[in-house]
């Protein structure tokens, strides 16, 4: 009967995390290939959370400096590679969202966490690289200065924390809830109960820096409730350093409490905590759905069956190790960010500060699922590619999740943190990615009520609120484009980012136009349809190069194309002059093809000595000013633009050379030098890269296409979901493939010859094997 229960609980947890069976996935252990650490040297708070599930609740993962918080509310934050101490595990890593800290000490006991400068004066811990398992679903060390081994895993919504202890008579387990977090902001209020049962539980309230910026006055809260599996000798809480021994319960900013045991050698304790963003009941409801019958290494077998699964989506082989390691652990990444935000009956937290209800079925399970996600920005170019093609069950989820905010507030959400808007850069790029969820198949979501949202969201300015992003869309619809203004007033992305604003609204506008057009709707094709060319208006026919323009439609003087921020959002004209993803075509013409290809394939030479970014400086921002950028959104699609002027073998070229040498594998150079792993978007992006398919397009035609580049590996193949897609596998052959062989000679689908450097969406999830040829020497004619 155990395990009958055991494996229904397996069950509903895979289905939960939106898996579909497969054997032979099953059957190989892509975790090997998963390595957590690469680029940790200046990763952000959710990058780091390697006990989790994909797209789960429960995030536990170490900490070094997460208590530190960050002056801008974002920067790099949570675990950096080269520091040598860990103040704890904390069981929430969300953009704008962390807390919820457990630990384990030996010895006197110390109630605050300490820092990296004087370790010995709280209680963190130091510890060796020698002694760190991190991987996927499950991370282990040895917390040196109590010989405490520590380690953590995960089901959907319940942390597993266990920690085995040396022979003590003073062994403690931690809970510090009231203290700041990552990204989470200053803690407003916090509050922990040891109950006469025996849970520890609580919750903590913070002030995130933006949401405090894009919905003033909002906070985000996170309950847990947790059991332990032995009885302590003694407990308390604290408030900071201040200990209260025998006391229940503590309120206030620096709220913890504390168990102590006494232990013999190698002795473990486990804690499993119940996580929530709605309620304590819902923390305790979570818990006893998901784990009131698991055990430790259950829940993490559990957990790695999941990692499996899911990665097991896109199998590869034939390839460098090295490349295998940098896919599976991008596509780890891609998995992990956004993760659950409602509880397993459904309830979630609204954008209003109360509690919603999703849905249910007649067995009471939710309908779909809610989740807290980082800005949309440039994700066209990465996640929601990887999303529609191996897990479109998840986009369709996303969707329906973004529309609950819009139901709640009237407004679509670019990013939330507990539905609060994060917008984070000011844009809003959701009915983009909602209409190419439609292009690409994905429609069971209620499709009136998303177009309705997203045709706000292009075109109506009236009452919008901050988080909504998009504030100058009044000005794009006026004047056909967004006009410059140097010195403004008010909030900055209301008037500081013309050119970029103007560039990237004219993008979402095509998406959403072709949407329209595909239901029929005229008149609102027609609208769009002619904002989408608004870039056009920004096109300076001398230098052939965006330009912002003022009101009276005269361009600015005094023009820098490598200046970013006046009229360029985190990016200058230079990168920005080939963001025209809906009309490539028009812009190669503009330009003029020979000089297109001059141009582009100069400032691949030029910034590879920049390593395609900021070097080799730990800035997220170090790249702004180069000719290009690939540690941020803007330039990610420009390496595949050859592909429409003639010369694909240069897309070949600069996609394989920027993976080899802009992604490494060690904890300094992973997603370059310290560049912006939004979420999984640069690993997503290689993923993508590595098999050689990518949609300049973000999959916003009615009839999408997607580009093609020299694959990494020798095989690829992409399990289908038949939920959404005709076919089972897709499958991509290289033959005669290799380092100094990256160069495509011809290629067949379905043994018929294809002379473009593209295929059709419907070819790929129609299913079939695509085989590519490669040589070394380059070739861009495939009719010969």
């Amino acid at each position: 009967m155990k395990h009958r229960i055991v494996r229904a609980i397996i069950f509903t947890q895979l289905f939960t995390a939106g898996i579909f069976s497969n054997t032979r996935a099953q059957q190989k252990d892509f975790i090997q290939y998963v390595n957590p650490n690469i680029g940790t040297a200046h990763c952000r708070w959710f990058h780091y959370a390697p006990g989790a599930m994909p797209f789960g609740m429960a995030k536990p993962g170490p900490s070094t400096n997460g208590s530190y918080g960050n002056a801008s509310g974002w920067e790099a934050t949570g675990y950096d590679f080269r520091h040598t101490s860990i103040e704890g595990f904390p069981n929430f890593h969300e953009f704008q969202v962390g807390g919820v800290v457990f630990t384990a000490t030996t010895g006197k006991l110390q109630t605050v966490p300490g820092k990296l400068e004087n370790p010995e004066a709280g209680y963190r811990s130091a510890f060796d690289r020698k002694d760190e398992t991190a991987t996927a679903g499950y991370y282990a060390v040895l917390l040196k200065d109590y010989g405490i081994k520590a380690e953590v895993t995960a089901t959907a919504r319940v942390a597993f924390h266990r920690y085995t202890f040396p022979a003590s008579e003073e062994s403690h387990l931690i809970f510090d809830i009231g203290n700041r977090q990552g990204e989470s902001g200053p803690v407003k209020d916090a509050e922990v109960q040891v109950t006469e049962d025996g849970r520890i539980e609580g919750y903590v309230t913070t002030l995130p820096v933006y949401v405090q910026k894009y919905q003033t006055g909002s906070e985000v809260r996170m309950y847990f409730s947790a059991v332990v599996d032995k009885q302590p000798s003694s407990f308390g809480t604290f408030k900071g350093a201040v200990q209260r021994a025998g006391s229940r319960s503590e309120k206030g900013e620096g709220a913890g409490a504390f168990l102590s045991f006494k232990t013999k050698s190698n002795e473990p304790i486990t804690v499993k905590a119940g996580l929530s963003y709605t309620s304590l009941e819902n923390a305790r409801l979570n818990l006893a759905s998901e784990a009131k019958t698991l055990d430790f290494d259950q829940a993490r077998k559990l957990s790695q069956e999941s990692w499996n699964n899911h990665l097991g989506r896109v199998d590869v082989s034939g390839g460098k190790p090295e490349d295998l390691q940098k896919f599976y652990t991008g596509l780890y990444h891609a998995l992990l960010g956004r993760g659950l935000a409602s509880d397993v009956n459904g309830a979630y937290p609204k954008n209003d500060g109360t509690v919603g209800q999703i849905p249910v079925d007649r067995n009471n399970r939710p309908l779909h699922h809610h989740y807290n996600t980082d800005a949309i920005w440039g994700a066209f170019w990465n996640l929601t590619q990887l999303w529609a093609l191996a897990y479109p069950e998840y986009y369709s989820d996303w969707v329906k999740s973004q529309l609950l905010v819009y139901q709640d507030s009237g407004w679509l959400a670019d990013g939330i943190a507990n539905s609060k808007y994060v917008s984070g850069v000011g844009t809003n790029f959701v009915s983009l990615a909602m209409a190419s969820a439609y292009m690409a198949g994905i429609r069971d979501f209620d499709m009136n009520k998303a177009y309705e949202a997203s045709l706000k969201n292009e075109l109506v300015g009236k009452d919008r609120p901050r988080g909504a992003g998009k504030l100058d869309v009044d000005s794009f619809v006026h004047y056909g484009y967004v006009n410059h203004i140097d010195k403004g007033n008010g909030w900055e992305e209301s008037w500081k980012f013309s050119a970029s604003h103007t560039m990237e609204y004219a993008f979402s506008a095509h998406a959403v136009a072709q949407w329209a057009k595909a239901l029929g709707k005229t008149e609102d094709y027609k609208k769009l349809y002619r904002l989408s060319s608004a870039w056009e208006q920004l096109f300076d026919p001398k230098l052939k190069l965006i330009r912002p323009k003022l009101a009276n439609g005269q361009f600015i003087d005094n023009f820098k194309p490598s200046e970013a921020w006046r009229g360029f959002q985190e990016g200058n004209s230079w990168q920005y002059t080939f963001y025209v993803p809906q009309n490539p075509n028009r812009l190669v013409g503009k330009i003029g093809r020979d000089e297109f290809n001059m141009r582009l394939d100069s400032i691949f030479t030029t910034s590879r000595k920049q390593k395609f970014g900021g070097g080799t400086t730990l800035d997220a921002f170090s790249g702004l000013e180069g000719l290009y950028n690939h540690g941020n959104q803007p330039n990610l699609h420009v390496s595949w633009l050859f592909n429409y002027s003639g010369r694909p073998s240069l897309t070949q070229k600069w996609v394989s050379t920027i993976c080899d040498e802009f992604y490494g594998v060690d904890g300094v150079h992973g997603y370059g030098f310290g560049q912006d792993e939004d979420q999984g978007q640069l690993g997503a992006w290689y993923v993508m890269a590595a098999m050689g398919l990518l949609d300049v397009g973000g999959l916003t035609s009615i009839n999408p296409e997607m580009g093609i580049s020299s694959p990494l590996f020798d095989k690829i193949s992409i399990r289908l979901n038949p939920k959404y897609y005709k076919g089972k596998m897709f499958h991509i052959l290289r033959e005669n493939g290799g380092e100094t062989r990256r160069y495509i000679q011809s290629m067949r689908f379905k043994g018929r010859p294809v002379s473009r450097p593209f295929i059709s969406w419907k070819d790929i999830t129609g299913g079939g094997e695509l085989v590519i040829k490669m040589a070394a020497e380059p070739k861009d004619d495939y009719n010969r």
